[in-house]
């Protein structure tokens, strides 16, 4: 079998990183596609996973056009020469389409409901789009719901053994207390206040943290210089090792959020849209996630978690009560890929 993968993001290396390990093992030829945007490449490497870059994440509506444009005639004549049996991606209209146009089947993961324009460009072009059971929506005949998230692929523990040695080589100590905070884009949230944290609460935030141990930030744009201190020193390879041991999570991203989780680390995730997802409402169903709305309800809460020494035995009962109900996602991609490419 040949599998072309699409990876355009970090998260996608996650979610793919140990699909990949396990085709090569069965004998199958993979080739890879990946996208200069944040660590994507730098962790593909960190991995060991041979990928050809096939564009630079553009600014701007008219960049991003061109973009996606290119890109796509790249991943045409790529595939054209691979001719693959099956394409996996998330989201990704080019994969879909060139799919289409080499006569691939694609089968896309797929777990935002809130994706708009982007589902609509891709998901009646797909074979198989593959959510999680609590996806909230129905995309059509093709739609195939399992019962699992995306970062079960990666932190099942079928697939993933916490490493304290990642941390103590960078200076953490994963016996003392700390705590991560994720910022999503530090540049939206000062220009505009209501992507996500707002500068004086992030300060707040670290402050009132710092004094139940140290405080890790993790942000997608350079923080500013008073804060810069506080930088997670791990790899971009161990920052689910540091999560693992975090006794803490809050912040601004969902993927992040549903990682820690995953974890068993008590998380606080600010969602100032107040988006309705079905895996997050799930997720504290289970006890797993606290979702605000508020930005002085999350500070709070955040610092009510971090003192209190029960959190962490309650977040590791709910997540024992979880993964009893929950299948490992990479083993269920591998065979569903054998089975739509036979």
């Amino acid at each position: 079998m040949r599998v072309l993968v699409d990876v355009s993001h970090p998260a996608h290396v996650h979610l793919f990183r140990n699909a990949i390990g396990e085709f090569e093992e069965r004998g199958h030829a993979v080739r890879v596609v990946s996208r200069e945007k944040d660590v994507t490449t730098d962790l593909l490497d960190a991995y060991g996973i041979d990928h050809t870059p096939l564009s630079t994440k553009a600014t701007g509506a008219t960049g991003a056009a061109r973009e996606w444009t290119g890109r796509g005639a790249r991943l045409l004549r790529l595939a054209t020469c691979f001719e693959p049996d099956v394409v996996l991606s998330r989201l990704n209209p080019t994969a879909a389409y060139v799919s289409r146009l080499v006569g691939a089947p694609n089968v896309v993961f797929h777990d935002t409901e809130q994706a708009g324009l982007l589902d609509r460009v891709t998901t009646p072009f797909a074979s198989v789009v593959c959510t999680p059971a609590e996806f909230a929506r129905d995309v059509g005949d093709h739609q195939l719901r399992y019962q699992g998230y995306h970062e079960l692929a990666y932190l099942h523990p079928a697939r993933f053994d916490p490493d304290p040695t990642r941390l103590s080589d960078a200076g953490v100590d994963p016996d003392e207390p700390f705590a991560v905070i994720r910022l999503v884009e530090w540049s939206a949230h000062h220009d505009n206040g209501t992507a996500g944290f707002s500068p004086d609460g992030v300060r707040e935030l670290v402050d009132r943290l710092g004094e139940h141990g140290s405080v890790y930030i993790t942000s997608e744009s350079r923080l500013p210089e008073d804060l810069r201190e506080h930088a997670s020193p791990v790899a971009p390879d161990a920052m689910h090792d540091l999560l693992a041991f975090a006794d803490l999570y809050v912040g601004d991203s969902g993927t992040m959020a549903t990682e820690a989780a995953l974890l068993a680390t008590p998380t606080v995730r600010f969602d100032p849209y107040d988006s309705s997802m079905g895996n997050f409402e799930t997720l504290a169903d289970y006890g797993l996630v606290e979702s605000l709305t508020d930005e002085r309800a999350v500070l709070d809460r955040a610092v009510d978690l971090a003192g209190d020494p029960d959190a962490g035995s309650r977040w590791r009962r709910a997540r024992r009560r979880l993964l009893g109900e929950k299948v490992d996602v990479t083993a269920f991609m591998v065979e569903l890929a054998e089975e739509v490419a036979a």
